[in-house]
Formats: structure tokens, C-alpha cells, sequence
């Protein structure tokens, strides 16, 4: 069972509106909801539509307020329920658009799914019943409802229409590689977390290339599912029109360039997706630690998977983070991967680690332990989830004079020196195998971005440079005069009776530098 929250944004309906609301009375049939949620927004109409909605609430037993206070410009109306179906009735003191009405209906949306439903009558919400039976079978993110897959019923209108609109679906999918049939479809329903999670910035119609093109940076899940589809005319009161049209194709190339894909959040998602843009360097990293993995994995730490995909198949592999978001892009990977587990783990809680028999014989942590306060009892707890024989590879960012805005930013606590490296994971009951040396040429790209320049995020041209010039990069590294900008600690479990290998290179016996809290 899940819930929907249904979105509807209205302007200049008062004919059709109170039919197309009624509809949505059918959800109460479906098998898979046990809660609906319908939301909406008058988008300041101009006709009669707000007396319409006046009326279909009071026909419901929905108490209306005529004038209440508007907070932000939005101003509710009604608020009731019926049977399993709540409704709310919310308001625009301004013409906004549907974009911005969908943002305000989405604000409200409290249930598991969410789904955009227009106030006309071109869409039926039996169709809605199927969409959400996908969800519950298929693990999706999103579903969309196609007119152009094969539904039930079709009006035969507006061909010249139809073709832009599959001009516009054809150019979206060239730039996200997913093959949708319909992408300017009302239909849209994704979780309603994901949804939120997303930075909308259309306010018009342009929110459908925005929206989709978005959804597929984000690796969601998408499946389409055909839907009956009862267009009309512009005489009947169609608005879109080539206008609009023209708008689409240049909202396909701003968001297919743009790589604005998550809402500024707690986990600095946004800064670390943008690191994403880089897969080639990601690739890097992932053959510079391969021959140190073995079979059985966690990963703590995944964000959406760029290692993960790197380091499997294996024969046990557990990707985990603290982050919702990532949590939910990273389950996405499951469905057809059987040695693939999800899990949120606190590398400073005990208690949130995976267990498999016999303890991991491997342990990944990349850039995870320089966030925490408790550096030692990370190491510890990555340590207590390791078999007699297993192995943790540790990167952290090198060197304490590199500290600046950018490793505020990312939550940095601290950057590393190999000997306080080293101390602090014998400390931890490690040894310490080896030391790699990874990415030299970043320190002078860091040290201009976060000392000089004081920046606190990457440029988009600097992520797509790192991306082509990895390759360069990787021959070059060895040789270059610069201090590494993140140190690779292979670490063992400490074991009684071994015979003690060296520990600490020369500079390990001076007094090892605070950490630096710049938080």
C-alpha cells in the first residue's frame, strides 16, 4: 500500500473543473492507495473558477473561507475530507503560472507519491490506477503516462500539435539518453521525497523539459505507462501553443547544460553532484584502489553510486550513506542486482554498520572520516566489521595548509598529513600496509580555488575540464613536483604476534598538527 498526492494546478477553468476534480473521486477504488491527498491551487483565474471551486467544496461538506489572510502571496480556501480522499483548496493573490502553482501544491504534498493532475478533461485518472500499480511492482522513481504508447482511447486532433511534441520528446531524449515516448505528458508521478528534493525553477509550461531532463541527471527510475488521452481544441480552451513550443527547445538546452540538480540541503548534496559531472576522474579513482578490494564490500559513503558502479559485480556489496537522497538513487541500483545491498550507516555509529558472516574482508571509506568529529571511533567501528584478515582503504584530503572555503563548505573538519595518518590509525588497532599519493595536480586547483580565491564551489567548466583532461592526468601524476591532494591508507586489523612493519615514516616522530575545525 502507498498514498498520493495529487497536484492540480487551475487558472481560467470554471467549466470543467468541478468535473475534472470529481474524477479523482475514482482513487478511492484502487487497491494499492490507502490515503489521497488532492491539492489545489487556483492559480489567480480570472473567470468564474473560484466560485466553481466554492461549490464542489460544498457540495463535499468542505468549510470555504472567502477572504482568508494570504501568507507569501497564497491564501487557503477549503480544507476537508471525504472517505479516504483529503482535499485542499489553496489560492494565488497573483497569476504565477503552472510551474509556480505546481511548486505551491508540492509544498503541501505530504503523501509518498506525487502526480501533476491538469483541470481540464484531456487526462482520466483511471489511468492514474495503473500508474501507481508500477510504483508498487517496479520499484520506480517515476512514471509517466504516455498519449503516444498504445492507450485505450486517443482523439484523433491536432496533428501539427502532436509533431512538435514529439519533436520536443525526441531532442529531450537525445540529451538524457532515455528513451521516453511522451515527455510534454501532464501524467508525471515520482516520489514525492525525490520530487521535493529537485531545484524547479519553471514557471510555465517550460516545467515539463525541466522536470524531465532533471529527473534523468538524477538517475531516477523512470517507466511510462499508455494512457487514454481526450486533447481539444484552442476553441474549447487548449492554452499551449507554439509559443510555448519555442520556449521547450530552449529550456532542453539550459537544462541539459545546467547541472543545478538537487534543493540546497544539510548534505551540500548540490556541490557533491556537481563532482559527479566528473566519471572519468571517479574511474580513477576506483582503478587506484581495485587491487586493494576484494569480494565481500562495504562502502560507506557511496553519495549516488559512482564508485559502486566501478567496483561491481561482486560476491557481497553493501553501498551505504547518510543521505536520503543518495540512499534513494542507490536502492534504484538494486533491482536487477542481486549481490547489491542498501544501507544507511553512520560511520560513527556502531550500531548502523552492516554485518555479514565472517566480517568484510573489505572496508571503502573515500572522503567520509575528515566530516566527523571522532576520527578515531570511525576507524573503529570500520575496524570492528572487518573479518581477522580484511582490509580498509581510507582517502582523506592532504594537507592542513590547504584549509580554506571550499573545505568548509564540504563539512571538512580537518585535511591530513600521512603522519598524522599514520598515527591515528594505529591508534585506531591498525597497521598500516601502505600509503598512496592520489592527485597531485589538485592541489594547485584547490589551493587557487579555496585559498586565493576564497570560492566556495566548483565551476562547472572546471568539473568538465577535470573530466576531459583526467586522462592526461593519470600519466602525469607520478612525476609531478606537488604534494598529493588526498593520501590512500591501505589498513590492516592490528593482530597479536605479527611481526610489526614500519609504521611511521621520519616526519611521524615531530608533533603532529592539530586538527582544524572549520566548521
Amino acid at each position: 500500500m502507498t498514498s498520493l498526492s495529487v497536484l492540480v494546478p487551475v487558472f481560467n477553468e470554471q467549466h470543467l473543473v468541478q468535473t475534472s476534480l470529481a474524477r479523482l473521486e475514482l482513487l478511492e477504488t484502487s487497491p494499492h492507495l490507502e490515503r489521497v491527498q488532492v491539492i489545489v491551487v487556483n492559480d489567480a483565474s480570472k473567470d468564474g473558477t473560484a466560485g466553481a471551486l466554492a461549490a464542489f467544496a460544498a457540495e463535499r461538506g468542505i468549510a470555504w473561507q472567502e477572504n482568508g489572510p494570504a501568507a507569501e502571496g497564497v491564501r487557503l480556501r477549503g480544507h476537508g475530507r471525504t472517505g479516504r480522499i483529503e482535499w485542499v483548496f489553496l489560492e494565488h493573490v497573483v497569476n504565477g503560472g503552472k510551474g509556480a502553482a505546481i511548486r505551491t501544491a508540492l509544498a503541501e504534498a505530504d503523501c509518498e507519491l506525487s502526480v501533476i493532475h491538469d483541470a481540464d478533461l484531456e487526462y482520466h485518472p483511471k489511468d492514474l490506477l495503473r500508474i501507481v500499480k508500477v510504483f508498487v511492482d517496479e520499484q520506480a522513481d517515476a512514471v509517466f503516462g504516455s498519449r503516444f504508447a498504445g492507450g485505450e482511447a486517443r482523439r484523433a486532433l491536432l496533428f501539427r500539435h502532436e509533431l512538435g511534441n514529439r519533436l520536443l520528446t525526441f531532442l529531450t531524449n537525445w540529451v538524457t539518453n532515455v528513451n521516453l515516448t511522451d515527455m510534454e505528458t501532464c501524467y508525471k508521478a515520482v516520489r514525492t521525497e525525490l520530487l521535493k528534493s529537485l531545484p524547479l525553477r519553471s514557471n510555465d509550461f517550460r516545467l515539463e523539459p525541466e522536470l524531465t531532463i532533471k529527473l534523468a541527471k538524477r538517475e531516477a527510475r523512470i517507466f511510462e505507462v499508455p494512457i487514454s488521452y481526450s486533447g481539444r481544441t484552442y476553441q474549447e480552451g487548449k492554452k499551449i501553443n507554439w509559443r510555448d513550443g519555442l520556449k521547450a527547445l530552449f529550456a532542453i538546452l539550459r537544462f541539459w547544460l545546467s547541472d543545478e540538480i538537487y534543493a540546497k540541503d544539510a548534505h551540500g548534496s548540490q556541490i557533491l553532484g556537481r563532482l559527479a559531472r566528473a566519471p572519468r576522474f571517479n574511474a580513477w579513482m576506483a582503478d587506484t584502489i581495485r587491487p586493494f578490494c576484494g569480494q565481500r564490500i562495504l562502502e560507506i559513503g557511496s553519495g549516488t553510486g559512482n564508485l559502486t558502479r566501478q567496483l561491481i559485480p561482486r560476491s557481497r556489496y553493501v553501498a551505504s550513506d547518510i543521505n536520503p537522497l543518495y540512499l534513494q538513487t542507490l536502492r534504484s541500483l538494486t533491482a536487477d542486482r542481486p549481490y547489491l545491498d542498501v544501507a544507511l550507516t553512520d560511520v560513527t555509529a556502531a550500531g548502523s554498520f552492516p554485518k555479514v558472516e565472517g566480517g568484510f574482508d573489505t572496508v571503502v571509506c573515500l572522503n567520509v572520516i575528515e566530516h566527523v568529529e571522532d576520527d578515531k571511533g570511525a576507524l573503529e567501528n570500520i575496524r570492528a566489521v572487518l573479518s581477522e584478515r580484511g582490509r580498509a582503504v581510507v582517502l582523506v584530503p592532504q594537507g592542513p595548509e590547504l584549509l580554506g572555503t571550499l573545505d568548509e563548505v564540504l563539512g571538512h573538519k580537518r585535511r591530513y598529513t600521512e603522519a598524522s595518518l599514520r598515527v591515528l590509525a594505529v591508534e585506531s588497532g591498525f597497521e598500516v600496509r601502505e600509503v598512496l599519493r592520489f592527485n597531485r595536480v589538485g592541489t594547485a586547483a584547490w589551493w587557487l580555488n579555496g585559498k586565493l580565491l576564497k570560492r566556495r564551489s566548483f565551476g562547472l567548466l572546471q568539473i568538465v575540464a577535470l573530466n576531459l583532461l583526467t586522462p592526461l592526468f593519470r600519466l602525469v601524476d607520478r612525476v609531478l613536483p606537488l604534494p598529493a591532494l588526498s593520501l590512500i591508507a591501505i589498513l590492516e586489523p592490528a593482530r597479536a604476534g605479527r611481526a610489526a612493519e614500519p609504521q611511521f615514516p621520519q616526519e611521524a616522530l615531530e608533533p603532529v598538527p592539530p586538527s582544524l575545525d572549520v566548521g
